[in-house]
């Protein structure tokens, strides 16, 4: 539990600080207020993490921000399954509830530990969920227990490997933001920084 807590903590640490100022205000995105249980069921059940609103349209999000021990990596990764979950509503993840249209991905310029530090991303992409849901309905991105430890090109598709927390707690799959652009274009990814 105290993992999650400092995960979230920095999470909304880095939400605040880093992308509401450096990301969202520059595509004109304004973060709406929305009553805190009425998010948080948001969040449990659709993973939507926020809502804005860009010119009077309604745009919901969900996010993860990683630190700097991650800029190596060119993915981001949804939640795929937690199979020793006792509330058997939570053994599935992410990627069975997911209803945000935006997945925004972030990596920071510092250490978890030392988040008041952090200046800047050093990677940081917001994906179309809609295109990355069309893409999977049609089959073009399909996650499989493969044992890789990377999404990779497979002729006209994204092959995710899903990928197992070394604490038993969750799986997950990443989808490399780099082949999302490669096969369908920047509009999958609307914004995009270091990847």
């Amino acid at each position: 539990m105290a993992l999650y807590i400092d995960d979230r903590r920095f999470t909304d640490f880095i939400h605040s600080h880093l992308a509401v100022p450096t990301v969202y205000s520059q595509i004109g995105w304004t973060q709406q207020n929305v009553d805190n249980q009425l998010l948080q069921y948001a969040d449990i059940n659709h993973a939507i993490d926020y809502v804005f609103d860009c010119n009077g349209r309604r745009i919901t999000v969900q996010e993860r921000f990683r630190d700097i021990k991650y800029q190596k990596y060119n993915d981001f990764t949804i939640r795929y399954r937690r199979d020793l979950n006792p509330n058997a509503g939570r053994v599935k993840s992410e990627y069975y509830k997911m209803a945000a249209d935006y997945f925004t991905y972030g990596i920071t310029d510092c250490a978890k530990e030392q988040m008041e530090s952090c200046r800047e991303f050093v990677k940081v992409a917001i994906i179309d969920m809609h295109k990355v849901y069309e893409k999977i309905d049609a089959g073009k991105i399909y996650v499989v227990d493969n044992r890789l430890n990377f999404s990779r090109i497979m002729g006209d598709c994204i092959e995710c490997p899903i990928k197992y927390n070394r604490d038993g707690s969750s799986s997950f799959f990443p989808i490399d933001i780099r082949f999302l652009v490669q096969l369908w274009g920047n509009e999958m990814v609307i914004f995009n920084k270091g990847f």
